[in-house]
């Protein structure tokens, strides 16, 4: 059912502070880049047994998070777990500034499902990317630059993350190109996405976190064995661009990368009646992948707040 949230009781996403936590991982960055991976682990793991020491919420997120996931797939939990996760994290960073300071080798990343996307790029056709916060979103961002005629559009809301957008800048100043600030998609913005769409550019959009705003709509789906909110904007936008939707989901594994690319719909079709139960069907569809992903690397999703409970839903359509 897609319906608007009542005010959060529960802190939204967009409020959470980074805390100092950009000039540690600048200066883990360059221990990296100096001594390798192992150092920066050494050096990594007794600030992160500080952090987690001292954010209640977040160490309770992610202790419900790791023991929901645990029921479907074995999962670390308790305080070692918590410090894994948040660990995997930390190195997600990492490699987020290792791929846009030009030191993630393309050996380093496995694409798959990425046939479909490839035609439509040799084709001029472009889509709506769904991504989430599982693994490592910027790694293909910061590899399109290696794939002729890729172009990428990535919808975000980074206001709560401005000393680290600042950061990955500094790296390398393209990381910041293609970054569209976006609080609602208002008809001017959905013209202008439509616009580079019609000229074979993918707009990516995350598909797990609810966005920040006074009526944000979404629906509820079923997630790791209860119902959690879901937007449904990227449907809705989707479907006013009349174009296809991925989506597209990455994961660290054995030393390496793995990004994965999954046909959600050729046309989302959103009718007036039924609208909601369309808008449902495709927030379950991207919940059942989100959580058999989620199942096969269970430390790499990263969404460090009451994902199930940020509201009660209102029930009225």
């Amino acid at each position: 059912m897609a319906a608007p949230l009542k005010p959060a009781a529960a802190t939204h996403w967009s409020a959470i502070n980074e805390v100092g936590f950009v000039s540690g991982m600048r200066a883990l960055f360059w221990i990296c880049r100096i001594f390798g991976r192992w150092p920066f682990r050494l050096v990594l793991y007794p600030v992160l047994a500080w952090y987690v020491a001292t954010k209640p919420a977040a160490r309770a997120a992610s202790l419900d998070y790791l023991a929901r996931v645990g029921k479907l797939a074995p999962a670390p939990s308790g305080a070692l777990g918590v410090l894994r996760h948040f660990g995997a994290f930390a190195e997600s960073i990492l490699d987020k500034m290792r791929a846009w300071g030009g030191l993630l080798g393309a050996d380093e990343v496995a694409f798959f499902g990425v046939e479909p996307l490839v035609r439509m790029i040799d084709a001029g056709q472009g889509a709506v990317l769904l991504c989430s916060h599982h693994g490592n979103m910027d790694l293909c961002r910061a590899l399109s630059g290696r794939r002729p005629g890729l172009k990428l559009t990535v919808l975000v809301h980074t206001k709560h993350a401005r000393a680290f957008n600042r950061m990955m800048g500094q790296i390398d100043p393209r990381s910041q190109l293609n970054l569209l600030q976006v609080t609602e998609v208002t008809p001017a913005t959905a013209m202008m996405l439509a616009e580079r769409i019609g000229r074979g550019e993918f707009v990516v959009i995350a598909g797990d976190r609810v966005p920040p705003g006074p009526n944000p709509r979404v629906s509820g789906a079923s997630f790791l064995g209860s119902e959690a909110p879901f937007p449904v904007g990227p449907y809705i936008l989707a479907g006013v661009l009349q174009c296809p939707a991925f989506m597209m989901f990455s994961m660290r594994r054995a030393g390496g990368h793995e990004i994965h690319f999954e046909l959600l719909s050729e046309a989302v079709e959103l009718p007036r009646k039924g609208r909601a139960a369309a808008l449902g069907a495709l927030a379950a569809r991207y919940a059942a992948r989100l959580e058999h992903h989620c199942a096969r690397a269970p430390l790499e999703w990263f969404n460090f707040f009451d994902f199930w409970h940020q509201s009660d839903l209102d029930k009225t359509r």
